[in-house]
């Protein structure tokens, strides 16, 4: 009778022993398979003489819960230097991968950089992801982001706020670029980021051809002077003569920005910014800005 038979039957008349014994000896199994999986890949055993200067070798693991009929239970899945192995003892979790991915686009959109995320994906989950594989799963954003550039705008803006920011974006060499950024208030109060635009410098001819393209997706009118906000009514005054809102909005994104140092692409600058905006726009979908409320009939009225 061999050590598992003789711990079996002990626990025979005993089902939440059975199951830990069982939850037990299927963690070992797994563990032992992935491991077989391994070597198999690498055709040599573990120290073996034989793999030496291969080119490839085992590289440690990372950990792994895995849920069972009889518990969770903790696995090893062993890594290669070269990245080339993928076992199939465990099927792909589905789920885990789109909470994990889901977690990814998240830190990226708070300017984590691609190697921490890495990092704090392993330490997190348990599973392994290169920077270049966080920086791929990042660009399943880009889709939303063109979206985004080409949807219909609301055809009136009480008032547009435009400033540009620069941050650091790598061409053929480092520069500081300029994003072009439009912030309207609607005439009930809501606040969106219209749109917003990257190029070297910044000029007159990028506002216009902005502010054409804007034109052109269904924005018409907009007052076209706020010098004469003391004309408005005086609810509105204060929240419509300072600038601090689109200033708010640069000085976020350059926080989230600061520690990535710098963007590889424009793609990648632009994914991030796109992140920012809708996540604006929908953090103050139904949001009300100051004063508007009371006088939203009012200011209808200056578009008729």
């Amino acid at each position: 009778m061999n050590d598992f038979t003789k711990d079996f039957a002990q626990a025979l008349f005993n089902p939440d022993k059975i199951n830990d014994l069982l939850r037990k000896e299927l963690q070992q199994a797994v563990n032992n398979l992935l491991e077989a999986e391994l070597t198999a890949f690498l055709g040599y055993d573990p120290y073996a003489r034989n793999g030496w200067n291969t080119g490839n070798s085992r590289n440690g693991a990372y950990f792994r819960k895995v849920d069972t009929q009889f518990g969770p239970i903790e696995v090893q899945v062993p890594r290669d230097r070269n990245g080339q192995f993928h076992q199939h003892t465990l099927p792909d979790y589905k789920q885990h991968s789109d909470i994990l991915e889901s977690m990814i686009i998240k830190l990226y959109s708070k300017g984590v950089t691609t190697r921490e995320i890495a990092d704090l994906s392993e330490k997190m989950y348990g599973s392994h992801y290169s920077p270049a594989q966080v920086s791929n799963i990042s660009k399943q954003m880009l889709p939303k982001v063109e979206a985004y550039h080409k949807r219909k705008l609301s055809d009136k803006f009480f008032c547009v706020y435009l400033d540009a920011t620069y941050l650091p974006l790598r061409r053929e060499t480092f520069e500081r670029e300029a994003v072009y950024i439009a912030i309207g208030i609607k005439p009930n109060g809501h606040k969106e980021v219209i749109d917003y635009c990257i190029a070297p410098s910044e000029n007159i001819e990028v506002w216009t051809e902005m502010l054409q393209n804007m034109k052109s997706r269904g924005l018409m009118e907009i007052e076209s002077d706020l010098l004469v906000f003391y004309n408005y009514p005086k609810q509105i005054r204060a929240s419509i003569y300072s600038t601090s809102m689109i200033k708010s909005f640069n000085n976020v994104i350059k926080r989230k920005a600061k520690p990535k140092a710098e963007f590889p692409t424009e793609q990648s600058l632009d994914a991030f910014i796109g992140i920012q905006a809708m996540s604006y726009n929908d953090r103050y979908f139904n949001r009300i800005h100051k004063g508007f409320g009371q006088v939203q009939d009012t200011l209808e009225s200056y578009f008729d």
